[in-house]
């Protein structure tokens, strides 16, 4: 495994990352969650994504429990908070209270008494910036968080939240969390070069887009046991299952098949060939699923095979929206 420098900070986070959305607190028990997150560790994973929101708790604390008896120096946890937890006011945004409290309910469902990273889940236009930084500010003086990042923020955004910070004398943030895969290329015109110039890295979710990067709906057919054919879970595929893409991913296949990779890898080496990135996220529910992912580290994609894929999923314009939150969900 390897790891990269989270923005302009010391903080080293693995190149791949095992992440909670969908998965841990939900379709994998606590036993299972356990094997996962101990696996990835084997393998070299030290960074572990998770959120207050991701099955109402159940993540943070199936994810808590798995890493207890881990060693705390070896592994980076990173959480988030912004969604509400509740139909009560004051339990979701950015808000001082809510920021405070979020991370408090955080670390008592992950068994641990700091937060690495902790993360703004979306950008909160009803919150004053300098509130949320101020609460960071303190949060990190207290020892309760020692990095903060963000989620899905677009570029003006991120760049005002760096010159409020260094007029507070706060601390930055570090990280951006957007999707990002072949099929999801809209943070390339401006959160990127926004983020490179703030000294921000991407830890990327949805690197596979949802499963339609591994190959298993070659042909457009959807298996059973799917998440494509699990209504609660398919609502965020988005664009990935329509035919038209479905079938230029199929037509990606080959390109991993003359590399003697997986399609899965293919997908996830083309996400860290952006310096930019730090770590891709992964989901998973079996280990080998993570012993295939983890393949993907230092494979480096030859020109001609960036050009082709290139040219079946083009690069957005500098004139298009680049921070677009194309998954309507909690990623």
């Amino acid at each position: 495994m390897r790891t990269r420098a989270l923005g302009r900070s010391g903080l080293q986070v693995s190149e791949i990352s095992l992440g909670s959305w969908l998965t841990l607190g939900s379709r994998v028990d606590y036993g299972e969650t356990a094997r996962l997150v101990h696996c990835a560790f084997d393998l070299g994973v030290n960074l572990f994504d998770t959120a207050d929101v991701y099955q109402d708790g159940e993540a943070e604390s199936a994810l808590g429990r798995a890493l207890a008896s881990l060693p705390r120096s070896a592994v980076v946890v990173a959480t988030k908070c912004f969604f509400p937890m509740s139909e009560r006011p004051n339990e979701g945004g950015l808000s001082r209270k809510h920021v405070t409290e979020s991370v408090e309910g955080s670390l008592e469902r992950l068994r641990v008494q700091r937060i690495d990273l902790h993360q703004c889940h979306r950008f909160d236009p009803d919150t004053p910036l300098e509130e949320t930084i101020r609460a960071y500010d303190d949060l990190i003086r207290q020892g309760k968080v020692l990095y903060w990042g963000v989620s899905q923020w677009a570029p003006r955004q991120i760049t005002r939240a760096c010159e409020i910070a260094d007029a507070l004398g706060a601390p930055r943030p570090i990280s951006n969390q957007p999707e990002y895969s072949i099929l999801s290329r809209g943070i390339e015109p401006g959160v990127i070069p926004t983020c490179a110039r703030e000294g921000l890295s991407q830890i990327v979710f949805s690197p596979l887009a949802q499963g339609a990067l591994t190959g298993k709906y070659s042909g457009g057919r959807i298996p059973e046991q799917s998440r494509a054919n699990d209504p609660k879970r398919n609502r965020w595929m988005g664009r990935a299952l329509d035919a038209d893409v479905l079938e230029r991913v199929d037509r990606l296949a080959p390109l991993a098949d003359d590399l003697g990779v997986s399609l899965a890898q293919l997908a996830l080496a083309w996400c860290l060939r952006q310096q930019n990135v730090a770590s891709v996220i992964v989901g998973a529910t079996r280990l080998e699923q993570l012993e295939e992912n983890v393949k993907a580290v230092g494979l480096a994609l030859p020109e001609d095979v960036r050009r082709e894929i290139d040219a079946l999923f083009p690069a957005p314009r500098a004139s298009q929206p680049d921070a677009k939150d194309s998954v309507s969900g909690l990623a």
